[in-house]
C-alpha cells in the first residue's frame, strides 16, 4: 500500500493501463495550459494507495468543468457529454472514460433528495463526499503533487475503516447506507462504530423513504454487479438495510441458502432470484414497483417465486416430460437455474436441472415452412400442430422425422373432420 507521501502520479501511473496514462497526461497537459487547478479525485486515489488497478478516471476542477472537458474532447478526440445542472461532464473515447465535475458545495432542500449545487474549491468538494476514503484529491495540475486528505481517509485506509465524514450523510443521501456497505465487503474493511449508529437511526427513522426507487434499482445493480455479492447482501441484511427497502427482505433465507455454494457456481442473476425467493406474489409485485424493474431484471424476480409456488406442480408432473416442459417455458431460464440452487427439494432440483439442460432445447424436425407442404394453413391450427409435435417429441411418441409427418397428417385430418 502506498502512503499519502509516496503517491504521486508517477507512483499512480503504476496502476494504469496505458490508455489511461495517455488520458491522465492529456488532463494534466490541458490543466498546465489553462491555469485552471485540477484534481484526480475519490475513487482511483483511494484505489491507488490500496495498490488495486486504478480503472476509473475522476477529476474535479476549480473551475468550468464543462468548458475543459469541451477542450479535452478536442485533444483526445472523444465524445463529450455535459449535465449543468450538477457541475459534470464525461468525455469517453473508445479505450477510456474520463469524468469530470466542477469543485463544488451542495446543499440538501430535502433530506433523500437530489442536491443543489455552487461552485466551491477542492475542500468543499472533499466534504460533500461519502466516506473519508473517498475524500481524497491528488493534484494533476502544476509541481504540487501533495496528496490532498483534510478528512484523515489516508489514515482510514491503513486502519480498514469505512467512516461517514458527518452524521447527516445518510440524512442527506440514503443510498450511502448501500455504498458502505459495498465498500466495506468489497475491500475487507469495517463500519466503524459511529457510522453504524448512524446508518441505524437514518433506517430507523424512515429516511429511506425520500429515495427514488430508480435510485434504490441502481444501488442495488451495483452490488449485484460485484465480484460475489453474497456477503454485502447479507451484511445489508444484518444491519437492517435491506427492510428498509422493503419490509418482505427482513427473510435473508434465500441468500443464506445461495452462500453455502462456491463463488465459481453461482451468476449474477442467483444474488437477484435469492432476495425474492422468500416473498409471496404479492410482496415481489411490491418490490417490483418500488424498484421500478422492467424487463429481463423484472422477469427473473417475477419467475423466480413462481417456480417456487409450482414445486408441487413440478413434482406432480412425474416422468412427464411434457408437463415439466409446459410449467417452465414461460418462465426465465435464469430464474429456474436460481430456484435449482434456492429449493430444498433434491427432486424439483433434479427436474428443473433437466428442463434447462435437456426439455428446453426439443424441438420437432418439421419446420413451419414443411408443414405449408404438408397442407396445414397459416394461423393457429400450425401453432397448435407444431405444439403437438414438440410435446410428441418430448415424450417419445415419435423418434423421427417420419412418425412427425405421419403425426401432422393424423392431426389434419382429425381437424378437417372437426371443421366439417
Amino acid at each position: 500500500m502506498l502512503t499519502s507521501r509516496s503517491l504521486t502520479l508517477a507512483a499512480l501511473g503504476d496502476g494504469l493501463d496505458e490508455q489511461r496514462i495517455l488520458a491522465l497526461n492529456a488532463v494534466r497537459t490541458l490543466a498546465d495550459e489553462t491555469g485552471l487547478p485540477v484534481y484526480l479525485v475519490g475513487g482511483p486515489v483511494r484505489d491507488a494507495l490500496l495498490g488495486a488497478p486504478v480503472l476509473d478516471l475522476d477529476f474535479s476542477i476549480e473551475g468550468d468543468a464543462a468548458e475543459f472537458a469541451r477542450q479535452l474532447s478536442l485533444s483526445v478526440d472523444g465524445e463529450l457529454t455535459v449535465h449543468r445542472r450538477f457541475g459534470t461532464a464525461t468525455v469517453a473515447t473508445r479505450e477510456v472514460r474520463i469524468d469530470l465535475v466542477t469543485a463544488r458545495s451542495e446543499t440538501y432542500a430535502r433530506p433523500g433528495q437530489l442536491p443543489d449545487v455552487e461552485p466551491g474549491t477542492i475542500a468543499d468538494d472533499l466534504a460533500r463526499r461519502d466516506f473519508t476514503i473517498n475524500a481524497m484529491a491528488l493534484p494533476v495540475h502544476g509541481r504540487d503533487e501533495q496528496l490532498v486528505d483534510p478528512h484523515h481517509g489516508c489514515r482510514d485506509l491503513e486502519a480498514g475503516t469505512i467512516r461517514a465524514l458527518h452524521d447527516r450523510g445518510f440524512i442527506d443521501d440514503p443510498t450511502r447506507l448501500f455504498r458502505a456497505v459495498r465498500y466495506e465487503q468489497r475491500l475487507g474493511f469495517a463500519i466503524e462504530e459511529r457510522t453504524l449508529e448512524w446508518a441505524a437511526e437514518a433506517i430507523a427513522d424512515g429516511r429511506m423513504a425520500a429515495v427514488s426507487g430508480d435510485r434504490w434499482r441502481h444501488e442495488l445493480e451495483r452490488i449485484l454487479g460485484e465480484e460475489y455479492p453474497g456477503p454485502a447482501l447479507l451484511r445489508a441484511g444484518e444491519i437492517g438495510l435491506l427492510a428498509g427497502l422493503h419490509p418482505a427482505l427482513a427473510n435473508s433465507d434465500g441468500l443464506r441458502r445461495l452462500s453455502q455454494y462456491a463463488p465459481e457456481e453461482l451468476e449474477e442473476d442467483d444474488w437477484l432470484a435469492a432476495l425474492f425467493a422468500p416473498l409471496t406474489t404479492e410482496e415481489g409485485e411490491g418490490l417490483v414497483n418500488r424498484l421500478r424493474m422492467a424487463g429481463r431484471m423484472a422477469a427473473v424476480a417475477r419467475d423466480t417465486i413462481a417456480v417456487g409456488i409450482q414445486e408441487s406442480e413440478i413434482l406432480a408432473a412425474g416422468e412427464t416430460p411434457s408437463a415439466l416442459f409446459q410449467l417452465l417455458f414461460p418462465l426465465e431460464p435464469a430464474a429456474v437455474s436460481a430456484w435449482a440452487k434456492l429449493t430444498r427439494e433434491t427432486e424439483v432440483a433434479a427436474r428443473l436441472r433437466r428442463y434447462l439442460d435437456e426439455l428446453r432445447f426439443v424441438r420437432p424436425v418439421l419446420s413451419g415452412t414443411e408443414l405449408l407442404a404438408l397442407g396445414v394453413p397459416q394461423g393457429p391450427l400450425m401453432g397448435e400442430i407444431l405444439s403437438s409435435l414438440r410435446t410428441a417429441r418430448l415424450d417419445g411418441t415419435v423418434a423421427s422425422e417420419e412418425e412427425e409427418q405421419a403425426l401432422v397428417k393424423s392431426l389434419l385430418k382429425n381437424a378437417k373432420l372437426n371443421i366439417v
